[in-house]
């Protein structure tokens, strides 16, 4: 096989382990290790969490992947890798540092795509304990959220407009 099959299996693994996140999320999270995930939800002093020992759970068999992979030129194993730890990588971009500002970067972003994730981040979050939760993806949200942010944005427009033609007025 080609090398571009194999970068087209991290791809495939990249975008299914959306799907492992939210059973992960759902059932296990909010399941029987709740006790490592709770203090994410209701978070205590401190720059760690419990919570922050899930990362374990996917960066053990991207690196067991790779390395395996890699030492018996089974690419294609490489390539689930390497899929898995680029989603790794995104999950900490787009949660650590985009949702929750662990990292103050992009804090006062107005793209269309982060406020959709941010906004279901916080219904998640709304949620202080395992039940009823709601929003276990994580780089895909439920339609819903994005025709709350597109009905916000439309208001904010108009409500801008209006004010507009009242200043014009004067």
């Amino acid at each position: 096989m080609s090398w571009m099959i194999y970068c087209l299996i991290a791809l495939a693994t990249f975008f299914l382990m959306e799907g492992v996140t939210w059973l992960t999320h759902k059932y296990i999270m909010h399941g029987f290790l709740w006790y490592l995930h709770k203090d994410h939800h209701q978070p205590a002093k401190g720059f760690l969490e419990k919570n922050d020992f899930f990362f374990l759970i996917f960066a053990i068999p991207g690196w067991l992947c790779i390395m395996l992979g890699w030492s018996h030129a089974n690419w294609l194993v490489v390539g689930i890798g390497a899929g898995i730890t680029l989603y790794g990588i995104a999950y900490f971009l787009v949660h650590e540092i985009i949702i929750h500002q662990r990292f103050k970067l992009f804090t006062r972003s107005n793209n269309h795509y982060i406020k959709t994730i941010r906004w279901a981040h916080k219904m998640h979050h709304r949620h202080l304990n395992k039940e009823d939760g709601e929003s276990f993806g994580m780089l895909f949200v439920s339609k819903k959220y994005r025709d709350k942010i597109n009905k916000d944005a439309a208001l904010q427009k108009s409500t801008k407009h209006i004010s507009k033609i009242k200043a014009d007025r004067i």
